[in-house]
């Protein structure tokens, strides 16, 4: 009994529930999916004298630009909202598109951030805890500020079987108090970032694009980066509680600062880059695929679990919120616009559902030929 047959399910607007199936075809191509096939880098790319603030900034609205393409793409109609907004305190901006109650999309946010300021002490403990390079060269005993560019992507499509997905890319630097940006050097510098995939129903071709697009990225650069940061991701994205992930991994890392930083920025180039390529055909394979009732309740179920994490244990949403004068609507940009709650949900054993959560309680290599 598929949605598209069930009245007694309706979205949002009223319409039958599955209605959209009937509406939307997949592209025949997707915007910059291809990014490596371009004839020219942009220019901040190829500017090696400028600084890698400023460049990173261009970076992360170019990437911005290039998803919202891709995306509005998969839609018939709908299309980003887009929302530039300043800081009261004028320490920075943002823009952020959020596309809502799409036909592919049920929600997607593409939000870039251009902030600076002071640090405060539980962001300064949170780093310090987090890496003993960075306790070693901030003294407790001093105060300093900082400044970020940084791109958060997250999508939640309409269709149980089109899997969810978030990227985000910053770089990062701490200054002394009140130092001048312009002429002083950072006292810290990193790039951190990443993108991972979260399914309800586990197709295990997605998956293995997916890694297999990030693992590329990251082999072009450092052989060693796909096994580490994918090492990261899923030990960074575990939901303790429930004893799993929050979904398939991918690639995740943070202090990224070991190598030279123009090496590390083209490395952060094609890594968040290639998320297009490595994401969007996913979504434009499965989004036309019929669905039941059971199957949408699965989904919400394991958007739940979702927004747990990110409310509970992510970095990103935790520092946003510690942060004076931060932007609450777009920290919480990330929360799907609808989840579900059952008490003591329980898949039936060998289903389809029971998968994807037997997948999840552990971790898997996805590049590696499957067995046949």
């Amino acid at each position: 009994h598929l949605l598209v047959h069930d009245r007694s399910s309706e979205s949002k607007d009223g319409s039958e529930l599955g209605a959209e199936l009937s509406k939307l075809k997949a592209p025949p191509s997707i915007p910059y999916a291809d990014y490596q096939g371009e004839r020219d880098k942009p220019a901040y790319y190829t500017d090696t004298e400028g600084s890698m603030h400023v460049r990173m900034e261009s970076l992360v609205l170019d990437l911005q630009d290039r998803l919202v393409a891709a995306l509005e793409a998969l839609e018939p109609s709908s299309r980003f909202v887009r929302d530039r907004w300043d800081r009261a305190d004028g320490k920075g901006y943002g823009i952020s598109c959020v596309l809502q109650d799409g036909d592919a999309l049920e929600k997607a946010g593409v939000n870039v951030s251009v902030i600076h300021g002071t640090l405060t002490e539980g962001q300064l403990k949170s780093m310090r805890d987090r890496n003993a390079q960075t306790a070693q060269k901030l003294s407790s005993s001093s105060e300093y500020d900082f400044r970020v560019a940084g791109i958060s992507v997250v999508v939640h499509p309409r269709n149980p079987h089109a899997p969810t997905a978030h990227k985000n890319y910053r770089r990062f630097e701490v200054y002394r108090k009140n130092a001048d940006h312009m002429t002083e050097k950072p006292v810290l510098a990193w790039f951190g970032g990443g993108a991972d995939l979260t399914p309800a129903y586990l197709y295990d071709d997605d998956v293995r694009h997916f890694h297999g697009t990030l693992k590329a990225a990251c082999d072009a650069h450092d052989v060693t980066y796909y096994a580490r940061f994918k090492a990261w991701c899923d030990r960074y994205f575990a939901i303790p509680h429930r004893s799993e992930t929050r979904g398939v991994g991918g690639i995740f890392f943070d202090d990224l600062e070991d190598k030279p930083q123009e090496q590390l920025f083209r490395f952060v180039y094609d890594a968040a880059n290639a998320f297009i390529k490595a994401y969007v055909p996913l979504v434009a394979r499965r989004m036309c695929t019929p669905y039941t009732h059971a199957q949408r309740n699965w989904q919400l179920v394991r958007r739940g679990h979702y927004a747990e994490f990110n409310l509970v244990y992510d970095r990103g949403t935790k520092f946003g919120l510690m942060t004076p004068g931060a932007r609450i609507e777009s920290i919480l940009m990330s929360l799907p616009l609808t989840a579900r709650w059952e008490y003591m949900n329980a898949p039936a054993p060998g289903s389809p559902e029971d998968c994807l959560l037997q997948c999840v309680r552990s971790t898997h290599d996805w590049t590696t030929p499957a067995a046949a």
